[in-house]
């Protein structure tokens, strides 16, 4: 369902292109009285960091002809938002034929320049939604003044590391074809990196977790008072994870609400999650899209019943089976998930783990080892477990139920991807198995607790 409000702000055609713009934009010639709140900089300042933008790479040609995708009753296609041809031709690309449920609800408005709130579950879409609305707006309306470099046009913030660099890696794919220079800023990792980044060419979108971002602010090299489009990616978690203080400085280091666009994506909407919305939104219309099913049909649930004792003999015996390809198991805490990924070791399995307690770059290439299938298994915890876009998952194990129901969802959703389909195994003992009626409320049906078969107790 989404419900809209007229904005006040003003409405411009593409100067190029068939796609709507959301607004035209204050200049970047502003004197400093005009400019957004948050700007505390001198001319001279500006001057040392000027630089032009390097030319774009030799495109070989393409065409929407190139693209046909039909039309179909009750579904809609990429092809009717009036996209640019060099957004389209990243859509092509990807094999993006029709929008999901929220895309299809919320970028009719989020194109035309609409403030919006997502309700979204993991893996509905939303991550292409609002970067569909950022490229194809920077693309519509190109800066008339010179840039220069550490003021990003839009910014998006997510609460962990791994989801910042999905989200990059999803923006350079998407974005690959529009020239537009996308930066993730993360913790854990070279700061001078990153900076070097920001520095070598004037970047376009910056993805960041609230932490580092706050970092490259204190140091003044990064500055948000041009910053156009706002993303809060999974706000409800970044209020559970106390975050909520750093995203209101950095918010204020915006533009005034009414001077940006603002896009917020919750799972949930709690009553803090509504007024937080009311605080940075302008007029804002609402997407709430419910699954039919809060967990996917394509995974298979099961439940085993076992004790403490029990517990990892049978996952032990379960990672030897065949049909264990590619597994992540989810433990409720970090020292939980060094002990698992200690014991398993120890046992032959090749396994990587994923906790807020690794170093960022050891999770970068544990992560890709996974993908690669160099390991076959991931221990993780369920911050670390948030960005984990990986296919061909086998099995998710919940070693630990999960305290939250929500991130049971989050959990088993890490297989079944992409039409494939897997398997979710919970381990439930006498610790935890009070948890399962708020599971299964959550998710509107009984779950089959079974004992495990024989062969996984020998």
């Amino acid at each position: 369902m989404a419900n809209s409000s007229n904005s006040g702000r003003t409405q411009n055609p593409a100067s190029s292109g068939h796609g709507q713009p959301p607004r035209q934009e204050p200049s970047h010639q502003a004197s400093k009285a005009e400019a957004p709140h948050g700007n505390n900089r001198t001319e001279s300042s500006k001057g040392n960091r000027r630089r032009s933008r390097k030319p774009g790479r030799p495109v070989a040609p393409w065409s929407l002809d190139d693209f046909v995708v039909a039309p179909k009753e009750d579904e809609s296609r990429f092809h009717d938002l009036g996209l640019r041809d060099e957004l389209m031709h990243g859509i092509a690309d990807l094999g993006f034929h029709y929008c999901s449920p929220i895309q299809a609800a919320i970028l009719p408005h989020t194109l035309q320049g609409n403030d919006a709130i997502g309700k979204a579950q993991t893996g509905t879409g939303k991550t292409a939604a609002f970067l569909i609305t950022i490229f194809n707006d920077q693309l519509c309306n190109p800066p008339e003044a010179e840039r220069f470099v550490g003021e990003p046009r839009a910014l998006v913030i997510a609460p962990t590391r791994e989801l910042v660099m999905q989200i990059g890696a999803d923006a350079e794919e998407l974005g690959k074809h529009t020239g537009l220079q996308v930066a993730t800023l993360i913790g854990g990792m070279d700061y001078q990196k990153q900076l070097n980044r920001l520095t070598n060419s004037v970047v376009d979108l910056v993805v960041a977790t609230p932490g580092r971002l706050l970092d490259f602010m204190g140091r003044r090299d990064l500055y948000l008072d041009h910053v156009e489009i706002l993303v809060l990616d999974e706000a409800d978690r970044m209020l559970d994870m106390g975050f909520i203080p750093q995203v209101k400085r950095i918010v204020r280091a915006t533009p005034a609400k009414d001077r940006r666009q603002t896009l917020l994506f919750s799972a949930t909407f709690t009553q803090d999650i509504l007024n937080l919305s009311e605080q940075w939104t302008y007029e804002p219309i609402t997407v709430d899209i419910e699954p039919t099913n809060v967990a996917t049909d394509s995974v298979d649930q099961k439940v085993y019943l076992v004790s403490s004792q029990q517990r990892y003999q049978v996952l032990k015996n379960l990672l030897r089976s065949e049909d264990c390809t590619s597994v992540i198991i989810f433990a409720n805490r970090r020292d939980q998930v060094r002990r698992l990924h200690e014991r398993l070791c120890k046992s032959g399995v090749s396994a990587g783990i994923l906790s807020g307690e690794i170093p960022q770059a050891k999770r970068t290439r544990t992560l890709e080892q996974f993908k690669h299938g160099e390991i076959k298994v991931l221990v993780a915890t369920d911050v670390a477990g948030r960005g984990i876009h990986v296919s061909g998952v086998s099995h998710v194990v919940n070693y630990n139920l999960p305290e939250d129901p929500e991130d049971y969802v989050h959990r088993i959703g890490r297989t079944g991807r992409a039409g494939a389909t897997g398997i979710s195994i919970s381990f439930a003992s006498e610790d935890d198995a009070f948890l399962l009626p708020d599971l299964e409320a959550l998710l509107g049906a009984k779950l089959e607790c079974t004992h495990p078969p024989k062969e996984l107790l020998i």
